[in-house]
């Protein structure tokens, strides 16, 4: 039987949303997600329990823990149990499902005592994700974000980095998080490529480093193109926020703060049925936090 490990990767939010074209942006956020990943000696049986969110599925688990196997040989000589928890609501646009398999694939990876450098993980989480149909593109910009923090402007179909800045750590971050969940496989791909070109547009912003106008343009074009009210966003605005727009495919709303506008910002969001959570910007890459054999 092989051994025993525990991973913890963090939080993202979205600047440029990938799905229009290809090309996204999105920054770390200082939630998290920690899976533990213990390896048995019964092939092809891979057990995922979610503990934060018992009655969802948990085939992601099972996809990225058998991509690990795959990539290192292993599909026939380990089965897993695996069990997450974690702090991000899940099917809000809040990149759970990337934030999990990043978290998922490192742990596994520690289990297996093997040692591949930081981007062979994140893929072998961005193809777990693909394989159990929770992302579009692959989500590599939200994956980026989530394993290495800071802001990550990338190329997702090719699966590059094009460029990284370190954002302000003066900001806070409000996240405005409807109870509805809305789950990826029911976006409508084609609905969205009459935004790509305005997508484009805030996507060069981004390069040169206006990513927080860039965040709220992205924000608004997906609000309309996907059908949400773009009042949260604009009611956070007109309270202070330095950007603000929809996370992710949504329902959930981003706003970036300054210190000092954080309560008005608030209380603008408590307007609107929902939860709303405060974090920070996060730098921190993921990491092991325990292994055992």
């Amino acid at each position: 039987m092989g051994g025993k490990a525990t991973a913890i990767s963090y939080g993202g939010a979205t600047i440029i949303n990938a799905i229009a074209t290809g090309k996204g942006a999105a920054f770390g956020v200082k939630l998290w997600t920690k899976a533990e990943v213990r390896l048995t000696d019964n092939p092809h049986v891979i057990r995922g329990e979610i503990a934060s969110d018992p009655f969802e599925s948990t085939v992601l688990i099972e996809e990225t823990v058998k991509n690990v196997l795959g990539h290192f040989g292993l599909v026939g000589k380990f089965g897993a149990e695996v069990k997450t928890w974690s702090n991000i609501p899940i099917a809000r646009g809040l990149k759970s499902s990337s934030v999990a398999a990043n978290a998922i694939a490192l742990a596994t990876v520690a289990a297996l005592q093997k040692e591949v450098d930081d981007l062979t993980i994140v893929n072998l989480g961005v193809e777990g994700a693909k394989k159990a149909k929770v992302t579009i593109t692959g989500a590599f910009d939200d994956a980026c974000a989530s394993y290495f923090g800071g802001i990550v402007i990338t190329d997702n179909f090719s699966r590059r980095i094009i460029k990284r800045f370190k954002a302000p750590e003066s900001l806070k971050v409000l996240f405005h998080v409807p109870k509805t969940k809305v789950y990826t496989s029911s976006v409508r791909v084609k609905e969205l490529k009459f935004i790509s070109p305005l997508v484009k547009l805030a996507y060069r912003e981004a390069l040169k480093g206006n990513f927080w106008q860039a965040l709220t343009l992205n924000g608004l074009l997906y609000s309309f193109a996907l059908g949400y009210d773009p009042s949260i966003a604009l009611d956070a605005l007109t309270a202070g926020a330095v950007a603000a727009g929809l996370c992710g495919k949504g329902p959930a709303v981003t706003a970036v703060v300054a210190e000092d506008k954080v309560d008005q910002v608030r209380e603008a969001l408590t307007k609107y049925e929902g939860e709303v959570i405060e974090t920070e910007i996060n730098h921190e890459k993921a990491k092991i936090l325990e292994v055992s054999t």
